[in-house]
């Protein structure tokens, strides 16, 4: 096991925390400051969509755990360049998601447009329910997406999440729930 706030590195992607001072900046629209605490560089695509890092702030104040769960900058290796955000919503096992099963984490991805259809989203992914596995022991997780999203539902779908539930988001609207255990996976492999 590495430290859980390192770097997650896969074959094209570095996923990296993304600490307080570099949400701040964002929020306040401070790219060229939030890109050098980062040490990439960010596109102005992140600025459309700000409700994550309100979220992560939020959740950051009220427990301090969270940290190693929050956002990360999906980074391209070779460039040095954010190309999406990934993140869990809470700590493991929030009150929220043991209707589904206990101790789950659900996770939450964008890829900026420009990066979409290359499989950074499911290297990602991959990455990060690994990450989870191994420093965690976590091998149930939710993932919950628009039925309007066709790539995220064809990416869920091809890792082997099944739909458990349809809920309406105040923010999102209508959203499919999924989940996948990992443990009921590999008993069904053996």
């Amino acid at each position: 096991m590495i430290s859980p706030f390192n770097d997650i590195v896969t074959r094209r992607l570095v996923l990296r925390l993304m600490n307080a001072e570099v949400i701040s900046a964002c929020l306040d629209g401070k790219l060229p400051e939030a890109a050098l605490l980062l040490g990439a560089k960010i596109p102005v695509e992140l600025l459309e969509n700000l409700n994550t890092f309100n979220y992560n702030r939020q959740q950051l104040e009220a427990d301090q755990n969270y940290m190693p769960w929050s956002a990360r900058a999906i980074i391209l290796a070779n460039g040095n360049t954010m190309v999406g955000i990934v993140r869990f919503h809470s700590t493991p096992d929030p009150e929220y998601l043991r209707v589904y099963t206990r101790g789950a984490v659900e996770l939450g991805y964008r890829i900026f447009s420009e990066y979409r259809r290359m499989g950074y989203a499911k290297e990602t992914v991959r990455a990060v329910l690994e990450w989870a596995g191994v420093n965690f022991n976590i091998t149930s997780f939710v993932a919950s997406v628009s039925p309007s999203n066709v790539p995220s539902l064809s990416l869920i779908n091809s890792l082997g999440f099944i739909k458990v539930d349809e809920v309406m988001d105040d923010i999102d609207g209508l959203e499919h729930v999924f989940m996948l255990n990992l443990n009921f996976i590999t008993k069904q492999l053996h």
